[in-house]
């Protein structure tokens, strides 16, 4: 039986790199049509090459990339490389991957592969901001009810923000696409801080990975390793969150998390709170459903998937 077809938009970035060695282990569980690209963590030019490289790694070559948009909708650019390092990919060693991108714009190639496919069987894994979505939405609305879902990791309720005080980064990258996708009707599932700050990377997960010896897990301990390192010294400190990831673990092992039905709305226009995710969970016709929330985690259960997913390398 075919896997989960589905699209990984992302903007590596550590997390985003760990999440596609997840994805790309799990070939049975999910046919991925594509991976696009989005500024985000850093540059354009930097996700695109970047997820070429982790391709690489991986030893997927079949599975194209596509550059997507170098900005957000509507405001000035808001990078991450503090967290990532400059090149995206904190201390691995890069060079210039095996093929690059697909030439192709990635929102063309989303409006184009969603309108081909049958309606309801898409899914969308979104590892960063939104913009790609959103513009795909904006260009070509009819695509919106042909997605079976969208999963992104992005937004804060109780656990506050991790860029301002109460914003999320890929959110707060650019609100307004997020905005768009939230009024979309899109069937959305979000896992913001609230569930991904209790996966933690903590030393003894981070030690199994040494244990699967193959090039891939090496990367992901190296990954997390200066995950834990940026925590430690600009982060809250502790452990680092596995935040990209839990998007992935999630599509292939949904009953490790709680969700719970919420009403989303974004904050566009306060300087103070832009990015804001307002999470109501009493929905009604007041505020009617739009998303799923992820309140909780087993996170001794996500790492084991983890390790079991790396080890697939051998």
């Amino acid at each position: 039986m075919p896997g989960l077809p589905l699209f990984i938009d992302c903007d590596p970035g550590v997390d985003d790199a760990v999440a596609l060695l997840l994805a790309l282990a799990a070939p049975e569980a999910l046919d991925i049509l594509a991976i696009t690209t989005v500024a985000g963590n850093v540059g354009g030019d930097l996700t695109a090459r970047n997820a070429c490289l982790i391709r690489d790694l991986a030893g997927r070559p079949e599975i194209p990339v596509f550059a997507g948009l170098d900005r957000p909708l509507l405001r000035a650019t808001v990078a991450a490389d503090h967290f990532h390092g400059a090149t995206g990919l904190g201390d691995l060693p890069v060079r210039t991957p095996a093929r690059g991108p697909e030439p192709e714009p990635a929102v063309d190639h989303l409006v184009r592969v969603l309108r081909a496919r049958p309606a309801g069987e898409v899914t969308l894994a979104v590892l960063g901001p939104m913009t790609n979505l959103a513009e795909a939405i904006r260009q070509a609305p009819d695509i919106a009810p042909r997605i079976r879902q969208v999963v992104a990791m992005g937004g804060a309720r109780r656990e506050g923000g991790n860029i301002t005080a109460s914003a999320e980064f890929n959110i707060h990258a650019d609100p307004d696409a997020a905005d768009i996708v939230a009024g979309s009707g899109v069937n959305l599932v979000l896992l913001g801080l609230d569930l991904t700050h209790q996966v933690l990377a903590t030393p003894a997960r981070r030690a199994r990975l040494s244990g699967l010896r193959s090039p891939q897990a090496a990367a992901a301990r190296q990954l997390l390793d200066f995950s834990a390192r940026t925590e430690a010294e600009i982060g809250m400190g502790g452990p680092p969150p596995m935040h990209d990831p839990c998007v992935i673990l999630w599509l292939l092992a949904p009953g490790l998390f709680r969700l719970q039905a919420c009403h989303l709305a974004i904050e566009t226009r306060s300087p103070l709170t832009l990015g804001h995710t307002a999470v109501e969970f009493r929905t009604g016709e007041r505020h009617p459903q739009n998303a799923l929330w992820g309140i909780e985690a087993d996170a001794d259960g996500a790492f084991d998937l983890v390790c079991d997913l790396m080890g697939r390398y051998g």
